[in-house]
């Protein structure tokens, strides 16, 4: 019998009309980047896609002045965005990486450029953060200039999607909770031009984490619609009680 792989958004919550619409469209933008060759190994369906031109996003975003003008930044732990994390500690950024779905008791690797046990490329790796980084909870983090999101498609209108599972949503969430992500501060991916898909036809609900800047290889696109923004907080009423435990810091943080 052929196992059929648990989906990531099995355990999401909110309404699931909104849920299956955005299942089919991770479906063909996986489909699209298997059929087309842009996806790198381990292939795209079920993650954030490792995407050809990477590399190139990465350069790009490093010249926009969202980049510049940051000295510390967030950034999500995904193969895509392993250039982006590179090239922050090259340019003497500190980034506050997450755990893989935030699966520890402090859910981010704190990366100092100027202690590193490692080149810039290998400590920005998930097993390389290990070694030259150290998990911190969320009371140890510094306000960040910049946060930067793995997205499996994305829009104009600022509208994403990750794999399913709200771990990028939620990240944003409590860190806003807690002061450490203002209302202004820019959120940015780093995608191929297959990966983006037309105004309006991504569903958001409230707790959907809005885009500012989309950049690929070959041009950087400012989303319309940032400046209305909701403030990020927890929405306890649509986490599952499964999300809540495969989750230490939400444990910790759920309200009595």
């Amino acid at each position: 019998m052929t196992r059929v792989a648990r989906r990531h958004d099995a355990d999401a919550g909110g309404p699931a009309q909104v849920n299956e619409a955005k299942a089919a469209i991770r479906e063909r933008v996986w489909t699209s980047l298997r059929e087309q060759k842009l996806a790198r190994f381990p292939g795209a369906k079920g993650r954030i896609p490792n995407v050809v031109g990477a590399e190139a996003a990465a350069e790009r975003l490093r010249g926009t002045e969202a980049w510049q003008r940051a000295r510390t930044l967030k950034c999500n732990p995904d193969a895509a965005q392993w250039p982006v994390r590179q090239r922050a500690l090259e340019d003497g950024k500190v980034v506050y990486m997450a755990v893989p779905r935030l699966a520890e008791a402090n859910p981010f690797f704190l990366l100092d450029p100027d202690d590193l046990a490692d080149t810039p490329r290998k400590a920005s790796s998930i097993k390389g953060a290990s070694r030259s980084g150290r998990t911190v909870g969320v009371d140890e983090l510094e306000p960040v200039d910049l946060v930067v999101t793995g997205c499996v498609a994305v829009a104009p209108d600022g509208a994403r999607l990750g794999k399913g599972g709200g771990f990028s949503d939620l990240e944003f969430a409590v860190a806003t909770e807690a002061g450490l992500v203002a209302d202004d501060t820019p959120i940015v991916t780093t995608v191929h031009e297959q990966q983006i898909l037309d105004a309006g036809t991504i569903p958001v609900v409230g707790h959907d984490v809005r885009l500012t800047l989309i950049v690929t290889a070959d041009r950087v696109i400012t989303c319309a619609g940032d400046d209305d923004r909701e403030p990020g907080r927890v929405r306890w009423d649509e986490l599952t009680d499964e999300k809540i435990a495969a989750i230490p810091l939400l444990g910790r943080l759920r309200p009595s």
